[in-house]
């Protein structure tokens, strides 16, 4: 019996020596993680973040470069009797600040957003000056370390909405990143330039292992760096924008709402990119920017939305052109055509009374693209007015759009509206299936009713008359790296459904505009033939108080081989010749003569009283 017993106990450790033997073999042996949490402890993975693409004007002026910034980690399983007085002195935080920030991140850890053991951001975004002062005191705070980075600057406070800016990325989009390219607490581009070529500009991340002892004390390189990875910086971005030009613009909206948009016709890129009003981009980086974002962002001005692609106006006067071109490609009209200024059927200004088209053009008749428009959709292709008007309206709609309106032009921004364009089918939605025909929707012959567009597709449309009869998708960058090229789509030549003789009457029309019609007063330039079109958009009463209209117009210049297309919408700016027109010829004279030789023109605009009489 007791023979019996003594095998069984001996049965029993062989099997439980057994079982450990086996256990250490899988620990030791098969298993690799004992031996990753060691080296954990030992070896410290720090990112290296790449340097950021910086981007340059057209003249190859820098626009947005790259400073250095350093952000304090932590390790909070590592921190050991942390001096915090001593702690508080160098990095020049009060008491307070410290227990609150270790709440923070005690508070992460809990939601499992962070852990004691991996590195966590503890101060963000030092300076060159607090990395200075604090560098030779790391070491007497086990736990810390300081990584380095770069944050975004600027050489000049103009194109803020064009730009964009950046700003860490957030977990709403490190979720939505299908790449898998971004981790936590990386930057990306949030808006505009910055956002759109963000694959071009960011680089590529690498990693630095170093070496540190029981007491978290950096020691030097993992094996001399043999697993260590180099990062590679984002690529350089030429833009289309020319800097001085666009610093003019945003001087002359200062203290406006509105946009200003410049292109070169014979490529579609963009020379400037106002958007009023704007804001400093220096406000959107460093330690300060999510106050700074609150700040902007809760502006009643609106600051960050960029007009010149996000806002959708009526084009007012400016748009009886297109209606031009469409009527002659349609053959309702021809250039000698007179329709009789009926201001019984819509009201109309100025002292005219049957114009042909050029003189309709140049005196902004609005009876008479009345008159455009009813020929246009009621051709006599069915005997029912309904029935004829759907079908004038449906070839009117295959043409206007064939200008870029309706949708939108696919710049390399961000956001960009497309306006509207009606069609049947908006017309058959808005009356509900109830019946409408043309004098439910004649509004839309002088550019007011349901027509809708962006400021942008104003500037377009002026590049195209100037290109007589294509263009080039606006684009703001001319070249990535060395390529020397834009993306292919912006090489792309569009081709509108009008006949480039049409344009010349459109040309012919413009320049008469300046020279002795609506725009002749603040339009007109000495030694530079401009065209344009004045327009002045409807606004609506407040209550009882008086709100002005906006002020709109469109140009090029010179009349042959231009440079220059320009739109310019001012909000509440009154009449198109004032303010609008104003701004324009002001931008033209900047462009291509270096500056203004009107300085009282200058001045009426700086001055912003639209509504005084200045010739």
């Amino acid at each position: 019996m007791n023979e019996g017993r003594k095998e069984i106990i001996q049965i029993v450790f062989a099997l439980v020596g057994l079982i450990f033997l086996v256990k250490l073999f899988f620990i030791q042996v098969l298993d690799d993680s004992y031996n990753n949490l060691a080296q954990f402890n030992a070896i410290l993975k720090v990112p290296q973040y790449p340097v950021r693409g910086t981007i340059y004007d057209r003249n190859k002026k820098l626009i947005v470069y790259n400073n250095p910034e350093f952000d304090l980690m932590i390790t909070l399983r590592e921190v050991k009797k942390l001096d915090t007085l001593r702690f508080c002195e160098v990095f020049d935080v009060t008491r307070e600040q410290l227990d609150e920030m270790f709440r923070a991140l005690r508070a992460e850890i809990r939601k499992g957003k962070a852990s004691e053991l991996q590195p966590s951001a503890f101060i963000k975004q030092l300076s060159n000056l607090d990395l200075a002062r604090i560098q030779d005191h790391i070491d007497e705070f086990p736990g810390f370390y300081i990584e380095a980075r770069t944050t975004r600057a600027y050489a000049s406070k103009a194109g803020a909405n064009a730009l964009g800016y950046v700003s860490e990325i957030s977990r709403e989009q490190l979720a939505r990143d299908k790449s898998k390219f971004y981790r936590q607490r990386d930057y990306i581009g949030q808006s505009g330039i910055e956002a759109y070529y963000e694959e071009y500009l960011r680089g590529k991340r690498g990693v630095k292992y170093l070496l540190r002892n029981k007491d978290g004390v950096i020691k030097g390189k993992y094996e001399d760096g043999k697993y260590d990875t180099l990062s590679y910086p984002g690529q350089d971005l030429i833009t289309t924008i020319d800097l001085d030009l666009q610093e003019y613009g945003e001087f002359l909206m200062n203290g406006k709402a509105g946009s200003i948009i410049a292109l070169e016709p014979a490529t579609g890129e963009v020379l400037a990119m106002v958007s009023g009003p704007s804001y400093d981009p220096l406000m959107l980086t460093g330690r300060n920017y999510s106050k700074n974002y609150m700040l902007i962002s809760n502006d009643t001005n609106k600051p960050l939305f960029n007009r010149p692609l996000m806002a959708q106006y009526r084009p007012g006067s400016i748009f009886k052109i297109a209606q031009a071109m469409v009527a002659l490609q349609e053959g309702v009209i021809n250039p000698d055509t007179r329709i009789r200024c009926d201001r019984s059927i819509i009201g109309c200004h100025g002292p005219h009374t049957n114009e042909d088209l050029r003189g309709a053009i140049t005196n902004s008749c609005n009876p008479y693209f009345h008159g455009v428009l009813r020929r246009m959709l009621n051709k006599g292709k069915s005997n029912d007015p309904f029935d004829d008007t759907r079908i004038g309206l449906e070839e009117w709609n295959h043409h206007i759009t064939s200008f870029g309106f309706g949708g939108p032009l696919g710049i390399d921004l961000p956001s960009e509206k497309g306006g509207l364009m009606p069609s049947p089918a908006y017309y058959d939605k808005a009356y509900r299936g109830r019946p409408w025909k043309f004098s439910n929707i004649y509004s839309i012959a002088i550019g007011e009713g349901e027509n809708l567009v962006v400021p942008l597709q104003m500037a377009n449309f002026a590049a195209i008359v100037a290109n007589r009869g294509f263009y080039y998708t606006p684009h703001l960058v001319k070249s990535i790296g060395d390529s020397g090229l834009p993306l292919p789509q912006f090489r792309e030549k569009h081709v509108t459904t009008i006949d480039p003789q049409y344009f010349e009457v459109a040309a012919d029309a413009m320049e008469e505009v300046v020279r002795s019609g609506t725009g002749q007063y603040r339009a007109s330039l000495k030694d530079i033939v401009v065209c344009g079109k004045t327009g002045t958009v409807q606004n609506m009463r407040k209550g009882q108080a008086f709100v002005p209209d906006h002020s709109v117009f469109i140009a090029f210049a010179p009349k042959e081989n231009p440079k220059i297309a320009v739109a310019v919408y001012v909000e509440y700016g009154g009449q198109g010749a004032r303010a609008a027109a104003s701004i324009a010829s002001l931008m033209i004279e900047k462009y291509l003569l270096g500056g203004t030789k009107r300085p009282q023109i200058e001045q009426y605009v700086l001055k912003g009283d639209f509504g005084q009489y200045v010739p």
